[in-house]
Formats: structure tokens, C-alpha cells, sequence
């Protein structure tokens, strides 16, 4: 498992997708390795899960977290919480690979000083699909949203303030970074359907990284 299988990809100047929204194309890349091996040993402390929505549908993408906080779904809503409800356990401490990716990326698209306090780790497999939502369940929306893609391509749904507003589909491959926040932090997004489309390193999957300072 070494970079040299990526060779022809470098870090681009920053894609702008909206006002205070990014992406930037290959960032990720440089710590593919650290991450990898951070997200191994995440699986082992708390594995994924396919969490139940409050209207009772269980999620196509499997869930787990490591931070201070850690997104969490039932019947009883949509929260955040420090303790595993699996296990009993406060979730996994977040790895300072993903802490500095998170920092460098939300620096380099204008947001310094970002802490997040919250790491959700989502394992796509194909058919998996996040539908428009927007992140509110934080207590703060001054700090940005920081989304890191591994493993198979997807396409991402960026659209307005209104569920109703049209999305723009924004292609994300293998060490593609999002980062939104400011005036687009509020703006519905999601993931159409994962095609089938075997990763060289991670197989037929997907796993992204969204970090929040939730709290």
C-alpha cells in the first residue's frame, strides 16, 4: 500500500463550488497511508453500523465516529453524543492525521483556526446513497464542514438553501477533499448512488471523513 500507485496525482489550486464552498482536488493524497491505518484501528474500537433513522429506516451507509463527539441516530432523533451507544464507551479519540488534515484543508480554503470536535466516518458500498440534508445538528455554524473521500469515486450533491433548490453534481474521487462553511454553510447536500467501481486500495467501497466542531 504506497502512494507510488498514485503517481500523476498532485494537489491543485482550490475548485470553488460557491462563495466559502471547495473542492480541493487530491489533497488528501499526501496521508492516504496515515488514514488508512487510522481508520483500521478505528474499525476495531467501534465498528460500523447502519444506524435507524427517527422514521424508522435503517441507513444504507454504515456509521461510525472518533472525536469528542460522535453523530448518532435512533428512533429518538438525530444527536450528538460522547459515548458509543454500542458499546457503552466514549467513541475513539479522533487520530492527529485526521485532526491536521482537517486543519490544513479549512486553512487552505480560507476558514484558519479550525478545532473539530467530531469525526464521521461513513463506509459506502454500491447502491448507498445519502439523500439532501443539511448539518444543524451543531451547536456552533460559524466553524466549516470538512468532507474527505476515500476509495471509490462519487458524485456529490451540492445544492441551495432550500431543499427544493437545484444541486449541482460534483464528481469526488480518491483523495478529493469538501470544505463549505460561511454564507454555504447551510446548503443541502448528499451522495447519489454508488456505482460499482473497485478502489485499487480500498476495493468496493467508499469511506469519507466529515469533520465538525459539533460542540
Amino acid at each position: 500500500m504506497t502512494l507510488d500507485l498514485f503517481p500523476h496525482q498532485t494537489f491543485t489550486v482550490p475548485e470553488a463550488i460557491g462563495p466559502d464552498a471547495f473542492v480541493l482536488r487530491n489533497f488528501a493524497t499526501p496521508h492516504i497511508e496515515e488514514l488508512l491505518s487510522a481508520i483500521n484501528t478505528l474499525e476495531r474500537q467501534a465498528a460500523f453500523r447502519n444506524m435507524v433513522t427517527p422514521g424508522g429506516f435503517i441507513m444504507s451507509v454504515a456509521i461510525t465516529n472518533c472525536g469528542r463527539l460522535g453523530w448518532t441516530t435512533d428512533r429518538q432523533g438525530y444527536r450528538y453524543s460522547p459515548i458509543d451507544p454500542d458499546t457503552g464507551q466514549p467513541w475513539p479519540s479522533m487520530p492527529a492525521a485526521f485532526r491536521q488534515l482537517a486543519k490544513e484543508a479549512a486553512a487552505e480554503s480560507g476558514f484558519a483556526d479550525f478545532e473539530p470536535d467530531a469525526c464521521l466516518v461513513n463506509r459506502y458500498l454500491p447502491g448507498s446513497r445519502l439523500s439532501l440534508h443539511q448539518d444543524k445538528d451543531e451547536r456552533d455554524f460559524n466553524a466549516p464542514i470538512v468532507s474527505v473521500s476515500l476509495g471509490m469515486p462519487a458524485v456529490f450533491l451540492f445544492g441551495g438553501h432550500k431543499r427544493t433548490d437545484k444541486a449541482a453534481r460534483i464528481p469526488l474521487m480518491h483523495g478529493d477533499v469538501v470544505v463549505w462553511g460561511g454564507v454555504d454553510r447551510l446548503r443541502y447536500h448528499g451522495v447519489l448512488p454508488l456505482k460499482e467501481n473497485p478502489h485499487p486500495l480500498l476495493g468496493g467501497q467508499r469511506i469519507n471523513l466529515t469533520f465538525r466542531k459539533a460542540g
